[in-house]
């Protein structure tokens, strides 16, 4: 073909392979996304086939039976730029084509075509979205759309997506046109659209109505044993039917040789057969139309290159065929509803009813961690245990999780991440209304098995994500345990004033102790009522503290007494609590009978007969006891906060910056920019350097000096001397022509360069430093710090992922633990901290604008209470990395792990 633009032949083999994706449908299917290629003309043809007669009618304005050869050739062959189709496959069939041709410089014409049987599962947006992305690439800005009026659903389709759109009717054809650029109400409408399709995918995985188990056996030393055992025992609320080749039943229930034998849908298949053979199986579970598999067999990516890559080919045959996939090497799934009670995973026993959800990659520990929840009283709403996470993953967890009104609380065990900036963005969305809980592991290291769907981050990078994100970050699956059993079963705090009442100083001296080092402040002296005191005497103490306003939250510490049994406190404790839930709720924890979790007489006991909420949890020590109340005071101030919005401040000119980055971007790797080039693009947002200029002599230094006004300070060329107090790479309040030649004297010998930099002297303040650091899989985190080398020393900076509101930036630059510094600390002026936030915004802007810009250093920043002057700065340009969680709709790329150009998308 030939571009009608470019004048040149473009391979219509040869397409972006970015430009192809798995995407999850409405109803939680899949579907793959490819541009079309010359050999889907069959496929073409035997969609509009099975079109009806409306369909061809409203799609081509008339009777349109067949597809004549010339229309064939047109339809199935393209250029990829100004003529630009998608099909999406489900199998090896064509449900839908969308496509857009160039019209003039900037518009295009675009039109789609969904399969009847497959309508309404939303493939007309997800095409739209994809073609104006791949517009967009192409240097197109709108798209126009000719439709019958009566073509209600194509309308809607057009109108729903969140673009301004201009209509025009004539003659019973609508005219759409509108801009393809992403806007706030586009934005919001794909993510909501991404939103309910995950969650549903996950809806189907946890509330099937069947389960087929392959490889069921009658042998207790098999996992198809156990797995059907625990279905069985579980009462599961749907059927399930036991595939084994060599038995016609199983446990008593009748079995089937293959699934394709089974006479009803199968909406969930449980494989635990051998590596080798999920394959064969997966053909079946295929022809079968099953919704999600469930992989519990071991030997794919933790055995090596070659288990790998048997994975990722499993994973994407499924997803092709409209499957969502957990596991491989996965404990399984379960979901305690009364009217499920699902346990399709290796451990014996359905835990309580409750109102968490648990996500966990390892499936070694995923039994662990069920006894451990039954243990300390902590009921479950749903878990999953992905094993390998080649296909489902937390993320998918989040997005169900955000809705379910099962839950109110997230417990999440991570070894690694495949997508981090997707995390933030849903972590941040779903803890405004619901407590989230992680142990991040796998510091160092990440189990091979998942290094085929891992991200590399380091740990500051983890850090500002969890933070910023509102993730309640644990460092052990007991303190996991320790803080989920607050949330779980106690409102959350107003305030960080506690209380303590218990009936040993000693333990209660410990409680406090443990208070302020956690930032938690007594509200009250802690009140000791003596170790003889009477279960009525120590419950009153427990309400008078409750009562006052000065307590937010209270700690209760016990010692049994030798002559009254401890059980009896404990009652009347939980009484007196009980007795005031008409009262504003505030949070209690305790060090009681020496109990770990919810012993029975500190438990309000459900309908179930299981701890509900406004049980007490109790802890061996008062130390585990604050430190789980901290976390969750915490949590509670974070949600309290305005959650910001995202603010481009004024005077910033994107087009500007970017010419001039096309302009400097003419090498294929990173390279730093030069000082005008680096003042150049600062100025297009807003961001001022000091004046300076560069001599090389000091007569030159004079005359700069007197051009920029005195005062002045000379620095070395050479940035590692002016870092050096010891070299003394700088000379500062130069107010004459003579201290300045001394002065150039003296730096020239330091250096021994005759470049110096003259700058004009900005008003004294504390030397500050802003960064951009970009991480390829993460997006680009925005630090502060103040300079120096005792805070480099320390690592005391903070971080901040792009893009960042105006809450981000403020509570950014008053992290650090050198902060107080910039406010006043011992009675100094306080600096403009306006200004600085000011400054924060502009740097984020420029990143998410700009990703090109692979680094950006502005040091030292001089923070005074007239502004924030920036001395110094230096940029470092590069080819943009690819950006995750941006773009159209899509899930993570099954690619392998070598393979560096993969978007991460889920």
């Amino acid at each position: 073909m030939t571009s009608g633009t470019t004048g040149t032949a473009h391979d219509p083999f040869d397409y972006p392979r970015q430009w192809e994706a798995d995407v999850v449908l409405a109803d939680g299917g899949t579907v793959h996304l490819r541009p079309v290629v010359p050999t889907d003309a069959d496929g073409l043809v035997a969609l509009h086939g099975r079109l009806s007669e409306r369909t061809r009618y409203l799609r081509y304005f008339g009777a349109y039976p067949r597809i004549p050869p010339r229309d064939l050739v047109r339809f199935s062959t393209v250029d990829h730029h100004d003529r630009v189709a998608f099909v999406a496959l489900l199998g090896d069939d064509i449900v839908a084509v969308g496509r857009y041709e160039r019209v003039d410089a900037e518009s295009a014409e675009v039109a789609f075509v969904v399969d009847d049987a497959h309508q309404g599962r939303g493939l007309g947006s997800i095409l739209l979205e994809h073609l104006a992305a791949a517009a967009s690439e192409r240097g197109l800005r709108r798209f126009v759309a000719e439709v019958l009026g009566e073509n209600s659903a194509m309308i809607r389709v057009f109108r729903d997506a969140g673009y301004q759109m201009s209509r025009a009717f004539e003659e019973g054809v609508v005219h759409l046109e509108f801009d393809i650029d992403p806007t706030e109400e586009s934005l919001a409408v794909a993510r909501a659209r991404e939103q309910a399709a995950e969650a549903r995918s996950v809806h189907n995985l946890l509330h099937p109505r069947s389960v087929a188990v392959i490889g069921a056996s009658a042998d207790s030393t098999k996992i198809g044993y156990a797995v059907l055992t625990n279905l069985l025992a579980a009462d599961f609320a749907g059927t399930v039917y036991p595939v084994n080749s060599e038995r016609t039943s199983v446990r008593g229930v009748r079995a089937y040789k293959s699934v394709l034998e089974i006479p009803d849908p199968v909406d969930l298949a449980v494989v635990a057969v051998p590596a080798g053979q999920v394959e064969s199986v997966l053909d079946g579970a295929l022809a079968k139309g099953v919704k999600t598999l469930v992989i519990v067999s071991a030997g794919f990516g933790e055995a090596g290159p070659h288990g790998q890559h048997a994975e990722l080919r499993l994973v994407g045959e499924a997803r092709a065929h409209g499957m969502r996939v957990v596991g491989p090497n996965a404990l399984g799934v379960l979901n305690t509803d009364p009217r499920v009670r699902l346990n399709a995973t290796l451990a014996p026993r359905l835990p309580r009813r409750g109102r968490t959800g648990f996500f966990c990659q390892s499936g070694a520990l995923g039994i662990a961690i069920l006894a451990d929840a039954e243990a300390r009283g902590l009921g479950l709403s749903t878990f999953v245990s992905a094993g390998n996470r080649a296909d489902v993953s937390g993320n998918d967890l989040l997005q169900y999780w955000e809705t379910d009104p099962q839950t109110d609380l997230v417990l999440l065990y991570l070894e690694s991440f495949g997508n981090p900036r997707k995390f933030a963005r849903l972590a941040r969305r779903l803890a405004r209304s619901k407590p989230i809980v992680a142990v991040k592991s796998g510091r160092h290291a990440v189990r091979p098995q998942l290094a085929a769907t891992s991200t590399d981050i380091d740990e500051s990078s983890v850090q500002a994500l969890f933070e910023q994100a509102g993730v309640v970050r644990v460092e052990s699956l007991a303190q996991l345990f320790d803080t989920a059993l607050v949330f779980a079963h106690q409102p959350l705090p107003a305030g960080a004033r506690i209380g303590i009442v218990g009936n040993s100083s000693a333990i209660g001296l410990l409680a406090a102790d443990t208070a302020r080092a956690q930032g938690l402040r007594l509200g009250v002296d802690p009140v000791d009522v003596g170790p003889q005191a009477s279960p009525q005497a120590f419950a009153a103490a427990v309400g008078e503290a409750l009562d006052s306003s000065e307590v937010d939250a209270l700690v209760v510490v016990f010692v049994p007494p030798v002559a009254i049994p401890g059980t009896a406190y404990a009652r009347a404790l939980r009484e007196t609590v009980v007795a005031r839930k008409a009262q504003p709720e505030k949070p209690i924890v305790s060090t009681f009978l020496a109990a770990e979790g919810v012993p029975a007489e500190l438990a309000v006991l459900g309908a179930d007969g299981a701890p509900s909420f406004g049980s007490i949890p109790s802890y061996p020590s008062p130390e585990r006891a604050v430190n789980a109340l901290a976390r969750v005071v915490r949590y509670a101030a974070w949600r309290q906060r305005p959650q910001g919005a995202i603010v481009r401040p004024s005077g910033v000119h994107p087009e500007q910056a970017q010419g001039t980055v096309r302009e400097l971007l003419t090498q294929g790797h990173n390279h730093a920019l030069g000082d005008d080039d680096v003042v150049r693009l600062l100025a297009c947002y807003g961001i001022t350097v000091v004046p300076f200029h560069l001599v090389s002599n000091m007569d030159d230094a004079v005359a700069a000096a007197a051009e920029l006004g005195y005062p002045v300070t000379l620095k070395a060329f050479d940035d590692r001397l002016r870092g050096r107090p010891d070299f003394a790479g700088v000379r500062l309040d130069l107010t004459s022509p003579d201290s300045v030649r001394v002065s150039y004297r003296d730096l020239r010998e330091v250096s021994g360069a005759d470049e110096v930099y003259v700058q004009r002297m900005a008003p004294k303040g504390l030397s500050c430093m802003i960064g951009l650091r970009d991480d390829p899989s993460f997006g680009t985190l925005v630090s502060f710090g103040l300079s120096g080398v005792v805070s480099a020393l320390l690592g005391d900076q903070a971080f901040r992922a792009v893009p960042l509101t105006d809450v981000d930036a403020a509570t950014l630059i008053r992290e650090p633990k050198a902060a107080p510094l910039l406010t006043g600390y011992r009675g100094d002026e306080p600096a403009d901290l306006a200004a600085l936030q000011d400054l924060v915004l502009r740097v984020a802007t420029l990143a998410e604008d700009i990703p090109e810009v692979r680094s950006l250093v502005l040091d030292p920043i001089l923070a005074s209470p007239e502004g924030a002057f920036v001395t110094n700065a230096r940029i470092v340009l590069g080819p943009p990395p690819s950006r995750p969680d941006s773009g159209p709709r899509r899930l993570r790329p099954i690619t392998a792990p070598t393979d560096p150009s993969a978007t991460q998308q889920t």
